[in-house]
């Protein structure tokens, strides 16, 4: 039993002496992930798995440790307890991270939501500003914590369970606030008892208006790998043929449109999508589409566009949008007189 406190006491000195080794351990696990998900390989299920299962251990850490106690009559510092939690939040914002750099669209507001995910892994790492600053704050420390959380579950649900991007995101914030709920007492010992239910509103508050603003989150799970504007589609070769960034409105009027799509998604995976149609910045037709995931080129899919405005002459998107209105992807044409 002492040989194994002190390889843990060792590995928990190590790590915190390099705590940038861990997150770049977990940064590369989550590219990892990232590239097997496709394939619906064990490895990626695996790490997902241990996340959330090291989420639930920070939960009934007060209970266990009580337990290790009782049985083996080692004492757990809480020392430790605090090092496991930044570890646990560290890994979690560094594994998701290669997901949504990869599928974010820089040129929209989702970049926001990446870019705090950037820059919270990055004070997760640095000791003196995370212990000093963030932790001493203790409202300040459970957003962070909730957000930590929320953010895995974006990305390990669809890995896990196959939900559609809708159903992950709307399960990731009502888990997010259900499971911070009881570490609030490890993270905020000895607190007054009216700091819990503020805390609670706190919570529900910004899940509520996260989900308001569900179109600047972007979907983890899915990556539009092309998208391309043609008057014509191989439907042999589910290809387009030629690529359109501007033509005259007669033309567009005669002729129409296809919007063809490839979106990767992960194997099992059955999602609706629509190409929403804008015009000036106004949207003018939604269609929807099928798709499902596990195809190695993504699932080719598109739509043929007939019906324009009289007056189609402007700058025209073509936005790739899942059912809670997360983008995807999209195109730009113009259609000059």
């Amino acid at each position: 039993m002492d040989y194994c406190k002190n390889i843990i006491a060792k590995f928990i000195s190590s790590m915190q002496k390099r705590p940038g080794l861990l997150a770049v351990l977990a940064f590369l696990s989550g590219v990892a992930s990232f590239a097997l998900v496709d394939r619906k390989e064990s490895f990626s299920q695996f790490i997902a798995l241990f996340l959330l299962i090291s989420w639930l251990w920070l939960i009934i850490d007060n209970w266990l440790r009580d337990k290790v106690e009782e049985k083996f009559g080692v004492a757990v510092s809480p020392n430790v307890m605090r090092f496991a939690l930044q570890m646990v939040q560290q890994e979690s914002l560094f594994f998701a991270l290669p997901f949504f750099l990869a599928v974010t669209q820089w040129d929209h507001t989702q970049a926001i939501f990446t870019s705090l995910i950037a820059l919270c892994a990055v004070i997760s790492v640095i000791d003196p500003f995370y212990y000093k600053k963030l932790a001493r704050n203790r409202t300040l420390f459970s957003v962070f914590h909730n957000f930590a959380l929320f953010v895995v579950l974006l990305v390990t649900l669809p890995i896990l369970l196959n939900l559609t991007t809708s159903q992950s995101l709307a399960a990731a914030l009502v888990t997010a606030v259900v499971v911070t709920l009881p570490s609030l007492n490890n993270l905020m010992p000895n607190a007054r008892w009216w700091r819990f239910p503020i805390l609670v509103l706190i919570l529900c508050a910004l899940s509520t208006a996260v989900w308001q603003l569900r179109s600047y989150v972007p979907p983890a799970a899915l990556r539009l790998t092309d998208i391309t504007l043609a008057h014509e589609v191989d439907l042999q070769h589910k290809k387009p043929v030629g690529s359109i960034k501007q033509l005259d409105s007669y033309t567009l009027h005669h002729q129409g449109l296809y919007s063809w799509t490839a979106v990767k998604a992960p194997r099992g995976l059955n999602e609706k999508i629509f190409h929403v149609w804008l015009h000036n910045k106004k949207e003018v037709d939604r269609i929807t589409l099928n798709i499902n995931g596990g195809r190695e080129l993504g699932y080719r899919a598109w739509t043929h566009k007939v019906n324009f405005p009289k007056d189609s002459v402007g700058k025209w998107q073509v936005k790739v949008v899942t059912e809670s209105g997360q983008l995807i992807g999209l195109t730009k044409f113009t259609v000059t007189p």
